[in-house]
């Protein structure tokens, strides 16, 4: 949309424990300039403090020295995708998606070390590829992504949301509406959500168990509001109400919270729609 990007304001209250993660990961990497474990735990502590273009860095000097890597594709795609360099976030995650074909999956760490993984890599490979597509209007593609994704979301709930929700507006956009409706199908509110509860809400808002009302009353966080507030969006501009679906996404848009997904989706969508 032409806006500038600031890095984003820490907490003071948080800032300090994130800066001293930082400086560990910092230590951790000089000691092993060869590991890829250690490239993706500082990219990912510099990530944590709004330092993006220097987690992209980190990525790139990495993948100089591993270039078919495809967890350094993966990382560097998704923080293409946050300083909305979209087509080079594409490159990077399709060619992630070339390096994980037929090999088996493997767990990803959290990006808290102190967690254990709750996802996997090509869930992520396909996940934000999906995204990147998405944004770039690539809906098809984005779909077939998306399928992959929630082919690797087997055996968690948290994944299955995630990777639903997306699949769930992709199919809506490329006008399938009775297989979008299909796909909710084993949604329901009982399901054991335990990190993307935001997801499952804006699913059972798309099922018509929530009104759009519902989720704008929840409120939560601003990344949370952002999260709901595309949803509400979305359910608008499904239903025709442009003038509606265009004011929910320039609010979601006017918030601080420009790294979340949700935030970048309204991005793209009021630029469409100029």
């Amino acid at each position: 949309l032409g806006q500038l990007l600031f890095t984003p304001e820490v907490p003071e209250e948080t800032r300090k424990g994130l800066e001293e993660s930082l400086a560990k990961a910092t230590a951790d990497f000089a000691k092993a300039p060869d590991s890829v474990d250690a490239a993706v735990a500082l990219g990912r502590r510099h990530a944590a403090l709004g330092q993006y273009r220097e987690a992209i860095d980190v990525y790139t000097r990495a993948l100089a020295r591993h270039p078919d890597d495809a967890r350094l594709y993966r990382h560097r795609g998704h923080r293409y995708i946050t300083v909305r360099e979209l087509d080079k976030a594409r490159g990077d995650l399709t060619r992630a998606a070339q390096l994980v074909e037929g090999r088996p999956d493997e767990p990803e760490p959290d990006s808290d070390p102190s967690r254990p993984p709750s996802t996997t890599l090509q869930f992520s490979v396909f996940y934000h590829l999906g995204l990147a597509r998405y944004l770039k209007g690539d809906f098809a593609g984005a779909e077939k992504a998306y399928r992959l994704c929630l082919d690797r979301a087997r055996g968690s709930d948290d994944r299955l949301v995630s990777a639903t929700d997306w699949l769930y507006m992709t199919l809506r956009r490329l006008g399938r509406t009775d297989e979008a409706a299909r796909l909710l199908e084993p949604i329901h509110a009982g399901l054991d959500v335990r990190q993307d509860r935001s997801y499952l809400d804006r699913l059972l808002m798309y099922k018509g168990v929530y009104a759009p009302e519902d989720l704008l009353r929840a409120g939560g966080d601003p990344l949370t509001r952002d999260t709901y507030g595309y949803a509400v969006g979305n359910f608008f501009f499904y239903g025709g109400r442009k003038d509606e679906a265009r004011a929910a996404f320039e609010s979601v848009v006017a918030s601080p919270q420009w790294a979340a997904f949700g935030h970048i989706a309204a991005e793209a969508d009021l630029a469409r729609m100029k």
